[in-house]
């Protein structure tokens, strides 16, 4: 039983900042890894960033430089800093999560809601 909740969408101005957070709770024995995915209206779903355990980032292209993702390890949580935010941005924005269950083997990917980021002026 794992749950993975995001929080912090919502309508900003090209240019802003924005910053979202994902937590997974429930059954954990350790979380692998945790990143943001986002879709949008009309496009597949797509990756934005992701960060291991051992704080290896990853970004896509056309997100980097501008995002900035991170981990607080003690509260399973994980961050989206999303700055200079562009039209482009909008999007639904989804957590996933990579963890290892108490008890069991292996590990298996949770998602998370979804939030909403709209970017217009």
């Amino acid at each position: 039983q794992v749950q993975v909740v995001e929080s912090g969408g919502g309508l900003v101005q090209p240019g802003g900042s924005l910053r979202l957070s994902c937590t997974a709770s429930g059954s954990i024995f350790s979380i692998n890894a945790m990143g943001w995915y986002r879709q949008a209206p009309g496009k597949q779903r797509e990756l934005v960033a992701t960060l291991t355990s051992g704080t290896t980032t990853n970004y896509a292209d056309s997100v980097k430089g501008r995002f900035t993702i991170s981990r607080d390890n003690a509260k399973n949580t994980v961050y989206l800093q999303m700055n200079s935010l562009k039209p482009e941005d909008t999007a639904v924005y989804y957590c996933n999560a990579n963890v290892r269950r108490l008890g069991f083997p292996g590990s298996n990917y949770y998602w998370g809601q979804g939030t909403q980021v709209t970017v217009s002026s």
